[in-house]
């Protein structure tokens, strides 16, 4: 019985994952300048690296997605997903510190993205890696 729950739970927190990372993925991959000028905002990463950035990694996001989703190479797509936000977490813990307030880009971009302050995206975040984690590690996995 109890084994029934945990699969159930490992699967509604796959969908979740995966959809929330398939979703974000989509106005990235239809505006990528848009998307640049966002990682730009951070001012985190060398200059050459945003278009490449930009381009890259809404791809990641909606792959990632979609396999953890599908169930192929569960355990590959799900840390990948949680690097990536392992590296959300840092980007957005940078610039928390350095109280800094912008559009983190991650559903939308503009005014949409100002909903949310950084502390409470850095906790989301940290809520979807801790699911993440529960996902790589649960027995039998």
């Amino acid at each position: 019985m109890q084994k029934i729950k945990l699969s159930q739970l490992e699967l509604l927190l796959r969908w979740i994952l995966g959809l929330s990372f398939i979703i974000a993925s989509f106005h990235k991959i239809i505006d990528p300048n848009n998307f640049a000028k966002i990682i730009y905002g951070y001012y985190l990463f060398p200059n050459l690296s945003i278009n490449m950035i930009a381009i890259i990694l809404p791809y990641i996001e909606l792959y990632s997605g979609l396999f953890l989703i599908a169930g192929w190479q569960m355990r590959s797509a799900c840390m990948i997903i949680n690097a990536m936000l392992i590296g959300f977490i840092i980007a957005l813990s940078i610039n928390l510190i350095r109280d800094h307030q912008f559009d983190c880009g991650c559903f939308s971009f503009g005014d949409a993205g100002y909903t949310s302050s950084v502390a409470q995206v850095l906790i989301r975040d940290i809520i979807l890696l801790i699911m993440g984690l529960f996902i790589i590690f649960k027995k039998g996995n």
